[in-house]
């Protein structure tokens, strides 16, 4: 009954991308770079809470529910930052992009994060792991590490790991030269961070429909992307990962599963300024991963309409999504702007088209 319910409840419901978009209190939702989980009846955002004045994390991770995915609920703070110095998430980290998954054997919420330690600026490239009971939370912090440490790419072979090793650092220290790149595509950055654990910056987290989960992020000075697992808990890594686009400077992923082909959304690296959207498809989560053009198309299409990917929310209905996007403004950073688009399917290809105001079809 509620999960036909809350099915009827979201189609009809109009939405205005790039407007100020109040709570239940009137004040406008403050979850940036978020992510959303349906549970029992209800849809659950998380996000960044952003500060009018900075982009560092003051508060921490905010939850808001609904049922319509229009009208929302502020639930208050899931993921708190820490008043403890030296604690890797205290109050002035950079924490961004939470995703909250659930857990059907451990019935544990688990979060995931992109966490730079404060005063360290974009250099710790953390990825930090929570859990809760409840799925609003509070949220438990558990720890926050670089990622697979000691561990090569499971789709790299053995005479690629033997060019990967034989690479020197010293040979590549001007970056941005053909050479350069190049040595980056082999694994550069890949080798110096072998044993410390691979750098984990932008990200989003994905469950099959074989409920295995996996983390996709920013890796590599933000050259490559990495798909991870993720153990049958949800809360480590285990080992098994590939690197997606080598060199090809990708941030910010979103990701959905259609026919059985799995696409991914990503923005190039221009900071907090908006660029063209990135896709890639595969067959498998684990690729390869072919380019395809940006799926945006429309007046301003070749700056994401001015937003940038955060995560794509699949419906009840059937090969119905939601493309979730951020209009950044960081000179205000908690005036930043929501984006949400309907994806169209143009030959079975993702197409995302603008929109000043558009409904939820049943």
């Amino acid at each position: 009954m509620f999960m036909f319910l809350s099915t009827i409840l979201i189609y009809g419901q109009e939405f205005h991308p790039g407007k100020l978009w109040p709570d239940n209190f009137g004040k406008h939702i403050n979850a940036h770079g978020g992510g959303i989980i349906k549970y029992g009846n209800r849809y659950y955002w998380f996000g960044e809470d952003k500060d009018a004045k900075t982009t560092a994390a003051l508060v921490g991770v905010n939850c808001y529910s609904s049922k319509n995915l229009k009208d929302w609920k502020y639930e208050g703070v899931a993921l708190s930052v820490s008043d403890e110095p030296g604690n890797d998430i205290e109050k002035g980290c950079i924490l961004e992009r939470p995703k909250v998954i659930y857990n059907r054997k451990t019935h544990k919420f688990v979060m995931w994060f992109h966490l730079e330690l404060k005063g360290q600026g974009y250099g710790a490239a953390r990825a930090g792991v929570a859990v809760s009971d409840r799925v609003t939370g509070p949220y438990r912090f558990l720890r926050s590490s670089r990622v697979n440490a000691g561990k090569y790419p499971m789709d790299m072979t053995a005479e690629q790991i033997a060019e990967l090793n034989r690479l020197d650092a010293d040979k590549y220290k001007e970056w941005w030269t053909p050479e350069w790149n190049e040595a980056v595509k082999k694994g550069l950055f890949l080798k110096r961070d072998l044993a410390g654990g691979q750098m984990a910056r932008d990200m989003t987290l994905f469950v099959d429909d074989d409920g295995k989960a996996y983390h996709i992020f920013s890796s590599e000075e933000n050259m490559t992307l990495h798909i991870a697992e993720l153990s049958d808990d949800y809360t480590s890594h285990t080992g098994k990962y590939v690197r997606v686009a080598a060199g090809g400077q990708n941030e910010a992923p979103a990701i959905m599963k259609h026919n059985g082909k799995y696409w991914m959304i990503t923005s190039g690296c221009t900071g907090w300024a908006p660029n063209e959207a990135r896709m890639f498809s595969s067959n498998s989560i684990w690729g390869p991963w072919k380019q395809h053009p940006s799926p945006c198309v429309g007046e301003n299409a070749k700056k994401t309409f001015n937003g940038q990917s955060t995560y794509i929310l699949p419906l009840p209905k059937k090969h119905t999504y939601i493309f979730m996007a951020d209009e950044w403004r960081p000179s205000h950073p908690d005036d930043s702007r929501y984006l949400w688009l309907p994806i169209q399917f143009v030959d079975d290809v993702p197409v995302i088209e603008w929109k000043d105001s558009w409904k939820l079809k049943k």
